[in-house]
């Protein structure tokens, strides 16, 4: 008899578990259920199409019948409200039960909604899926004015869109600069004068304390924490996201900000494995447990959670994620975990070229590259070896740094 595998969420990682099962598992049963009303797109390019800059064609990644040829038993519009895992199924909103033999969660996040005055009012938008990016590009090719909220990488895509839509914006921000944790202020400086270019003013010190409506409940302004009055018919909010925890919440499985999974992704119970935005996971670069958004992280945690599902202990997750905006005229890439650490480097290297590398007990654990990528590799290299680089951090700030460039009492 052949085994049983659901998955539920068809996001990167549940699709690419599902790729990777039927591969390695040709006779198995595979299920993937989720509750969204299409099948795997591409959330990396759902701000292009958001800023006017593609169509919704090449957005799609799977198309329905990529899961009739693969024998994949796709359920769209489907949400699942219960998982036994004593009787090994789960229960949908429609009274379907699915029984598996490993069941793989997949169930992301949902944005944060600020906790305000009118945060649910029409205008205020949030970016998480592909249709809030049809929503957002009807709404901001109709606005005047914008507001943004959310200083960090899903915040800066709100702004590039109101740039490309010639929509004049402010963007709050409580701190100093953009993504205060990861970059100073000289790097953020060179993200706020991009910004400027395209018509999108930061603001410091800033957020927003309640939002105003008109009479058909359409936002018109937000009020900041300083009494500051900001005109907007369009609002961006990427505060963050909600971890979907509340279909586990009545399992035996460990939760902590997220579902807590080993290095082969299984959670504390046999047969159940997470991957994706929703896990916290023994990260074993970092020592620590860590959580990681990115779409390669994903991707990969799910190839790794059914390899695991047909043979546990066969793979380990180990990965130096990055995510690079491309909105601007300079590249930018972030890697690893630049907001953690107890120490850093940064230098300029160029005009309008900057790096910052994150520490801890010496070694690298991410970093931010503005302008000049080409270190990206040797510092991911020095990530998954845990290389102690703390006597040489100098050289890290070299231009055309590479590992070689290290003493050899650094290398051990």
């Amino acid at each position: 008899m052949s085994d049983s595998y659901v998955i539920i969420g068809d996001g990167i990682a549940g699709a690419s578990a599902a790729e990777t099962l039927r591969e390695e598992a040709p006779d198995a049963d595979i299920t993937v259920l989720t509750d969204e009303g299409e099948s795997l797109y591409n959330r990396i390019l759902i701000k292009e199409y958001a800023k006017g800059k593609l169509p919704e064609a090449p957005i799609s990644i799977h198309q329905e019948d990529w899961y009739d040829d693969h024998d994949v038993d796709l359920r769209l519009n489907t949400v699942v409200v219960d998982i036994d895992v004593d009787a090994d199924a789960v229960h949908t909103h429609e009274g379907e039960t699915f029984e598996y033999d490993s069941l793989l969660l997949a169930i992301g996040g949902t944005p944060q909604q600020l906790p305000v005055e009118n945060a649910d009012a029409d205008g205020i938008h949030h970016f998480w899926t592909f249709q809030d990016a049809r929503r957002i590009k009807e709404s901001v090719e109709d606005a005047e004015k914008a507001v943004i909220v959310g200083a960090g990488l899903l915040g800066i895509d709100f702004a590039a869109i109101c740039g490309a839509q010639d929509v004049e914006a402010k963007y709050l921000m409580r701190g100093d600069n953009w993504w205060r944790y990861a970059l100073s202020e000289e790097g953020a400086e060179i993200m706020h004068e991009a910004m400027r270019e395209r018509g999108v003013e930061p603001v410091f010190g800033s957020g927003v304390d309640r939002f105003e409506v008109n009479d058909d409940g359409h936002v018109e302004a937000a009020v900041d924490p300083n009494g500051e009055r900001y005109e907007c018919d369009f609002a961006g909010v990427a505060i963050g996201l909600n971890f979907n925890t509340e279909l586990v919440e009545d399992t035996p499985l460990e939760t902590d900000d997220g579902i807590v999974v080993d290095e082969f992704m299984r959670t504390n119970v046999d047969n159940v494995y997470a991957a994706g935005d929703i896990t916290t996971f023994n990260d074993l670069i970092l020592g620590e447990r860590a959580k990681n958004g990115s779409w390669g992280s994903a991707k990969e945690q799910g190839t790794v959670a059914a390899r695991n599902m047909i043979d546990y202990g066969s793979e380990e997750f180990k990965w130096v994620s990055s995510y690079s905006i491309t909105h601007f005229d300079f590249p930018f890439l972030s890697f690893g975990h630049p907001t953690l650490g107890d120490d850093s480097v940064e230098a300029t290297t160029a005009d309008g070229e900057w790096r910052r590398v994150a520490l801890k007990d010496g070694k690298v654990v991410g970093g931010v590259l503005i302008g000049d990528l080409s270190p990206q590799s040797a510092f991911k290299q020095l990530m998954r070896e845990g290389r102690d680089v703390s006597d040489h951090t100098d050289l890290l700030m070299e231009p055309g740094f590479a590992v070689d460039d290290l003493p050899a009492s650094a290398e051990q």
